[in-house]
């Protein structure tokens, strides 16, 4: 089956901190089995809403799938995910840029590392209210409205933007390939304060951050392109050799590529294909 999926850029005045407003719909019902996908870890911070069924998640390593609350916000990750999705999947996301998500919420990224919370427990009430009009909205447009007021609302709670913030764009943008200390020249620091610079409003260190930023690439090229070989992929999206490649892959997917490619045969989606880098 092919989901109903739509990605937005958002409104002008959001740009800065937001990447993109995604929607993902995947009705699921006419099938008997459970729907759990693969979810490695990404480079991007989200908020999530599920708008019809809640989702399920099972943290690797853990044998217990936990409801999530119907809007959740996803810190920086490094621990791969399975996701029970339901069915009749229907979800809008917020996908911010590097160093967004803590311009938005003013504490250190560092301090939800491989963490998802509730969004009223950060935004409070406003949360329901935003999924009852999303749950009411009749188009995919004005859900992406709802969103963007919601967003347009918090600008000017905005912590500044940093030099620091431009130049970890410029990372993502060079497919984790820049060289760090070129990074930390591009923001006008030295390479210890780029560093904790990076904890603070990333999670984790720059070098973590741009393998991160590699796998990621790699992982979606093959779930958005299922005929290349892993070979392609690896030099591809800016590998030395396939050890890296195999290194990486087997600390942030938990398994090695053949394994994950068993677990995609037995889903009928691809979530992080559908939504892109």
């Amino acid at each position: 089956m092919v989901p109903d999926q739509e990605i937005f850029q958002p409104h002008p005045a959001l740009r800065d901190f937001i990447s993109s407003i995604f929607i993902f719909h995947a009705d699921l019902r006419h099938m008997d089995t459970a729907i759990v996908c693969p979810f490695p870890p990404t480079p991007q911070n989200y908020i999530y809403f599920y708008i019809n069924d809640p989702i399920h998640a099972q943290k690797n390593g853990s044998a217990i799938f936990v409801q999530k609350p119907s809007s959740i916000t996803v810190g920086p990750q490094l621990t791969r995910v399975n996701l029970n999705v339901g069915k009749d999947h229907f979800m809008l996301g917020i996908k911010f840029h590097p160093g967004g998500l803590f311009r938005l919420l003013g504490f250190s990224m560092e301090k939800i590392l491989d963490e998802d919370m509730d969004s009223t427990a950060l935004f409070g009430n406003e949360i329901d209210r935003i999924y009852e009009r999303l749950k009411n909205a009749q188009s995919n447009m004005e859900m992406k409205q709802v969103a963007e007021t919601f967003l347009l609302k918090k600008i000017a709670r905005l912590k500044t933007a940093l030099p620091f913030d431009a130049a970890i764009k410029e990372l993502m943008i060079s497919n984790g390939c820049m060289r760090i200390e070129h990074v930390a020249q591009l923001s006008c620091l030295s390479l210890r304060q780029f560093e904790r610079k990076c904890i603070e409003r990333i999670g984790i260190p720059p070098k973590l951050f741009a393998r991160l930023i590699r796998f990621s690439n790699a992982y979606q090229l093959k779930e958005k392109k299922p005929h290349l070989n892993w070979t392609e992929i690896t030099y591809s999206c800016g590998y030395y050799d396939q050890m890296h490649f195999l290194k990486d892959f087997k600390e942030f997917a938990g398994v090695i590529p053949s394994l994950i490619l068993e677990e995609l045969a037995a889903t009928p989606l691809r979530l992080q294909g559908s939504i892109g880098q």
